[in-house]
């Protein structure tokens, strides 16, 4: 018996270096999306975002290895978008709590849906989907600046339904 073994660690269905690749990848693409959101002043910035991606990336490779334990020692069905659906669920409540209503406002909607979407690039991630998590935080970031720009031009004009309004 090995010393692992012996402490009740049980092999992975995916290799544990692949896991912790995916994590350190979902880091970098939430990285991205978070410096964005940190370089103007938003309340939740790079480390937040970092953050997010990362859990989700863990949940969801948590789930679909328990959804192949499960099915390995028999022990009945497991659903890992369950596990999927919890990570959206608690993404949604951080990303609420970044929202503020003021009497003529509303800050941190563009915040909270960076978030929300640094949780589907860690869930992208853990499934595997790497050129799509990069792809998407890389159009988050464009779209995030050129709309930045497009209303540092016209500040009195909303853009495209964004926060962009309450920060007059």
């Amino acid at each position: 018996m090995d010393l692992a073994s012996s402490i009740g660690m049980i092999d992975t269905h995916t290799p544990q270096h692949i896991i912790l690749l995916r994590v350190a990848i979902a880091a970098v693409l939430g990285g991205m999306i978070g410096w964005e959101r940190e370089v103007h002043t938003a309340e939740a910035g790079l480390r937040t975002h970092i953050l997010v991606a990362v859990a989700a990336t863990l949940f969801t490779t948590l789930a679909f290895e328990i959804f192949h334990i499960s099915d390995v020692f028999g022990q009945g069905q497991s659903d890992p978008i369950r596990a999927v659906e919890a990570v959206t669920a608690g993404i949604a409540f951080l990303g609420a709590g970044a929202i503020f209503h003021g009497r003529n406002d509303i800050r941190g909607l563009t915040t909270g849906a960076g978030m929300w979407l640094a949780g589907a690039v860690g869930v992208s991630v853990a499934i595997g989907f790497y050129f799509i998590a990069l792809a998407v935080s890389i159009l988050a970031v464009l779209v995030l600046a050129a709309l930045r720009l497009i209303k540092q031009r016209n500040p009195n004009k909303p853009v495209l339904g964004d926060d962009a309004a309450s920060q007059r």
